[in-house]
């Protein structure tokens, strides 16, 4: 066969040239060694650089770093009690991101050798998740999951209120809605500061109650902060907490007030002053007041008093009691008497277990103990009984955590 000539000069097709063998190898791809390793350009070229790019390309997907997340993308009911896990094989991780549907972040660290994240803490229940993981080199990747939802959960009430100020005797108290059997665990999650520092501590009374207190009261002043981490903590066997927030409280001016039932009379010492002293009436023999050190808990200008709800049957049902302030969860107050003839305060113990001062009917009149000392009192006032007849009153009978000492307040703690 033959290849047509191509004159350069003219344009015009020449008759056909002889072929050397040379050339004739050549056209048919025969190319001796030599001219393979010494040619430059030309298809033979090109196809040696293609079969090389192919080449590359496999090497580049074998060595494709391959990214595991767990829990895997897609999961409806993850686990909230383990931590989120981001590993990686044939190569190496730049960067990791798990965040929250309401943008909030996960916080984690890479290993040494730069191959695994790990979430410093757990993800929370109830919540979708998005993991964003950079390979080194690599493109990034993009999975989701979403956490279970706990089948039992608990919560904690606190006294006192947010933003509150109380007495220098008002301990940081919880309540919690379901038993508690790992009380390390929920202890831990609660932490207690107050400035100016002191060490807190917290003592367990029962299941269901966390009370937190300095070794002595509180410093006037003083601003406390309670931090909840109960999220996700379990409590119990399936039963975990819902809080994650801090509160804080304020402690006020410091009034301890004093109220000795063999002379019958009550000082109030303001600030380490004297501010006031008042005669008053305590429980009768048969009704001994309890002694010990107590703490206003709760305050009405007026209520209902009735001796069914303390077990004592029917004895008495007074419906506007003037001035009450609790000291005990059983029922022990101190509050405004206007029934009692004025000699009984100061003179005799004639109540039926609490503290009289002398008031007037409808809580009015500003010029008689029982206003006066109201007036001047808050919650976490420390209230002090003694020469009562009575035992100490027990220390998870109210707010009443003074009672016990240091080493048996500390005692109680879980941690």
């Amino acid at each position: 066969m033959g290849v047509p000539y191509i004159s350069k000069r003219s344009g015009e097709q020449a008759r056909p040239e002889r072929w050397s063998r040379r050339g004739v190898l050549a056209a048919l791809g025969a190319v001796p060694a030599a001219a393979v390793l010494s040619g430059c350009g030309g298809s033979a070229d090109a196809s040696a650089q293609a079969g090389g790019s192919d080449a590359a390309d496999t090497s580049a997907k074998a060595q494709k770093a391959e990214i595991t997340v767990t829990p895997a993308d897609g999961t409806k009911s993850a686990a909230f009690t383990e931590p989120v896990e981001v590993a990686v094989a044939d190569g190496t991780l730049a960067s990791v991101k798990v965040t929250a549907g309401d943008g909030g972040e996960l916080a984690g660290a890479l290993n040494e050798a730069r191959t695994k994240w790990t979430s410093s803490g757990n993800p929370y229940s109830g919540t979708t998740y998005t993991v964003t993981a950079e390979p080194a080199g690599g493109d990034t990747e993009s999975t989701t999951f979403t956490t279970a939802s706990p089948s039992g959960t608990f919560v904690g009430y606190f006294t006192p209120e947010a933003d509150s100020t109380s007495g220098v005797g008002m301990p940081v108290s919880i309540d919690f809605t379901q038993a508690v059997t790992d009380k390390a665990a929920v202890q831990k999650a609660i932490t207690v500061t107050a400035e100016p520092a002191v060490e807190v501590v917290g003592h367990w009374f029962g299941d269901t109650r966390l009370d937190f207190r300095p070794k002595t009261y509180w410093a006037a002043g003083t601003t406390i902060t309670l931090g909840l981490r109960l999220k996700d903590v379990a409590g119990a066997d399936g039963v975990y907490g819902t809080q994650s927030k801090d509160v804080t409280f304020h402690i006020g001016r410091e009034q301890i007030s004093t109220v000795d039932l063999a002379t019958k009379e009550m000082t109030v010492v303001r600030d380490g002053a004297a501010l006031a002293t008042y005669p008053v009436t305590g429980g009768d023999a048969e009704h001994t007041t309890w002694s010990g050190i107590m703490v206003i808990s709760e305050r009405f200008e007026e209520t209902r008093m009735e001796s069914s709800t303390v077990g004592l049957g029917d004895e008495y049902d007074i419906k506007d009691v003037p001035h009450a302030q609790r000291l005990t969860t059983s029922g022990t107050f101190v509050h405004g008497n206007y029934w009692a003839a004025e000699s009984v305060f100061g003179n005799s113990n004639a109540s039926h277990g609490c503290i009289g001062l002398r008031d007037t009917k409808g809580a009015g009149d500003n010029s008689v103990p029982g206003y006066r000392f109201y007036d001047s009192s808050m919650l976490g006032d420390v209230v002090i009984v003694k020469n009562s007849g009575e035992r100490t009153v027990d220390a998870a009978n109210g707010l009443n955590g003074w009672n016990l000492s240091w080493a048996d307040w500390k005692a109680g703690s879980a941690l």
